[in-house]
């Protein structure tokens, strides 16, 4: 095994009626004037809304709201937010939605805290954030774990560009998960999500080495869990314990649990469908769908023996089945998972058909954005993110 850190602050409340403790959890956290940031008005409509102000006038906190979050969060809405909360003396971000609202909220608490830089430049890597105003969750949507994570991505819609910026200074405070608000969700969300939080697990299982027994089983036991109640969800997707489970699984794949003791980590898949959602603005997580099992074929004969245990452990392959045989099954079996949520295993699928001038563009943006390589199962540079382009058509 090899050294690591785990850092994890985030408060969590959990479980049915949670969103009523959010004006004393703001309260707690010292915020007295609130921006409540969200999407479409999804959250307007369910009454989700309603419910956070009453909790807050209960606790005489003070907010004004912004919405219009899309997927793939842009750049244009962070400036926006920016604006407002400075007018608004706001001193706390409130993100009511899922991975694309608190990844905007994020970014505009960067931008608050260092009002004379461009936020953007962080997404660019160009500076390091040294400050970050406080944010905070109320998740409706189980996907992203950005509600526990270190994370945030935002598109650039003028250049196309989808980066992602790590900093701990960005970790929620709280995150509010009650499952009865991904109730309504449409399927192909629910699903979208389910993948998301499977890859946030699979790109910290690929490595080279340093991966702890019970990391492994952490890890290994959770993607087991969202695949059984992804299967579920899809034939029965108002079920509650179904959503708890999968909602809490976003939370753990994404706070750095799985990823103890390892050599870091791959996110290769999610560097290489970044570029696919700048160009095409594709779902997240049907976007990593369609790439993963290209780059799973690609890369597997440099990291043997985690295919191999993958596809034991977690597909279910027999244990005297050949090592090469075994892997090219467990990647038929995930396959064969992807089909059976309404998932695509390529860009086809997908609906894209870039063209041989844009995979080169993709791969050159990927490549420039990973400072040339990504990887750890095996590191690729500009010519492998081709190929793996190239493959997933």
């Amino acid at each position: 095994m090899f050294n690591f850190d785990f850092f994890t602050p985030t408060e969590i409340k959990f479980g049915k009626e949670a969103e009523k403790e959010t004006g004393k959890m703001i309260r707690k956290y010292h915020g007295t004037k609130v921006l409540l940031h969200y999407g479409s008005g999804s959250v307007v409509k369910s009454g989700l809304l309603d419910k956070i102000k009453v909790s807050l006038d209960e606790e005489h906190i003070g907010y004004v709201e912004l919405g219009g979050v899309v997927p793939n969060p842009h750049l244009d809405k962070v400036y926006e937010g920016i604006e407002l909360a400075k007018k608004e003396k706001i001193d706390f971000i409130l993100a009511v939605g899922g991975g694309s609202v608190i990844d905007s909220s994020k970014a505009i608490a960067y931008g608050l805290a260092e009002p004379d830089q461009d936020v953007w430049d962080l997404y660019e890597h160009t500076r390091t954030a040294k400050d970050c105003f406080p944010v905070a969750a109320v998740l409706t949507i189980a996907a992203a774990g950005s509600e526990m994570s270190n994370s945030s991505v935002i598109t650039n819609t003028e250049s196309n560009k989808k980066r992602g910026y790590n900093s701990d200074l960005c970790r929620p405070k709280f995150a509010i998960m009650n499952p009865e608000w991904t109730l309504s969700l449409p399927d192909y969300q629910t699903a979208s999500g389910c993948v998301d939080i499977m890859m946030h697990t699979m790109e910290r299982y690929f490595t080279q080495g340093g991966n702890m027994e019970i990391t492994d089983g952490i890890a290994e036991a959770l993607l087991r869990t969202v695949m059984n109640n992804a299967r579920i969800l899809h034939d029965d997707p108002k079920n509650y314990e179904a959503r708890a489970e999968v909602m809490w699984a976003s939370s753990l794949a994404h706070n750095g649990l799985t990823g103890c003791g390892a050599n870091g980590s791959d996110f290769a898949s999610h560097m290489l469908e970044h570029e696919m959602g700048g160009m095409f603005d594709v779902t997240h997580g049907a976007g990593l769908a369609a790439v993963w099992p290209s780059w799973a074929r690609y890369v597997y004969k440099e990291d043997m023996d985690r295919f191999v245990k993958f596809a034991k452990q977690v597909m279910g392959v027999d244990a005297d089945v050949p090592d090469e045989e075994a892997v090219l099954e467990g990647i038929r079996r995930m396959e064969e998972f992807y089909h059976a949520i309404g998932m695509p295993v390529n860009m086809s699928e997908l609906g894209i058909h870039p063209t041989k001038e844009q995979i080169d563009e993709m791969a050159e943006r990927c490549a420039k954005a990973t400072g040339g390589c990504k990887g750890t199962a095996k590191i690729l540079y500009k010519e492998d993110m081709v190929n793996i382009y190239k493959m997933a058509l």
